[in-house]
């Protein structure tokens, strides 16, 4: 059976640390985490391409680089809890419980929420907890995370989130247009908040009380 070794190292090297990202522990999870077992089975020869994969329920799995990208913009310690919005395949979940202590993860399709925590529990990682719920309230019942990321694009910065933001904590998100976005992040001082932008990308939309609507 392929364990696609060689092409996990290949994405790293090409698609990852070509393209700037230097944070040693976010190279070492993406070289880790088996990314083709988060896809259908007929989608697994595509697992380490340079693009996004469908996945189901109008959702994706994100391109390999933006995953890294989001998650060395994220900081993540390792004494860290961290909430990750849009679960979708789980993958991005794999990728931050390698590097924290606790992730919470939440997700409105059912049907992949349920694949996620499946896959997640069937390679270890009993560090995460998945939830069915409107990610754009966040999970405040496991509040305050020492950083949040979010894996659909947001009209703006969802109030909950940032309320549910630890002090000296972080939050990664798409903010823009349906079709348009930049990565944002915002960083809480207290009950201040300051923002900074990354690059240009196109997410799907973050649905939701707080988000877009269906």
């Amino acid at each position: 059976m392929n364990d696609y070794r060689n092409e996990r190292e290949s994405m790293v090297k090409n698609q990852i640390k070509a393209r700037g990202i230097k944070d040693k522990r976010v190279l070492q999870a993406m070289k880790s985490v088996p990314r083709h077992l988060f896809l259908p089975a007929e989608a697994r020869k595509y697992a380490y391409g340079d693009s996004p994969i469908r996945i189901g329920s109008g959702q994706t799995i994100s391109q390999p680089y933006i995953v890294a990208l989001m998650t060395e913009l994220l900081e993540v310690h390792d004494d860290h809890r961290v909430l990750d919005v849009g679960t979708g395949s789980g993958y991005q979940a794999a990728i931050l419980a390698e590097l924290a202590a606790e992730v919470h993860s939440i997700e409105r399709h059912t049907a992949l929420a349920e694949r996620a925590e499946e896959t997640l529990k069937n390679l270890g990682y009993d560090q995460v907890h998945v939830h069915i719920g409107d990610g754009t309230k966040g999970y405040p019942s496991a509040s305050p995370y020492d950083r949040i990321i979010v894996a659909a694009s947001a009209p703006k910065v969802p109030g909950p989130l940032l309320n549910q933001l630890a002090d000296g904590g972080r939050l990664v998100l798409p903010v823009g247009s349906r079709f348009s976005q930049h990565l944002e992040i915002w960083d809480r001082e207290g009950e201040d908040f300051r923002k900074s932008s990354s690059i240009p990308v196109v997410f799907v939309p973050l649905i939701g009380d707080q988000g877009w609507e269906e």
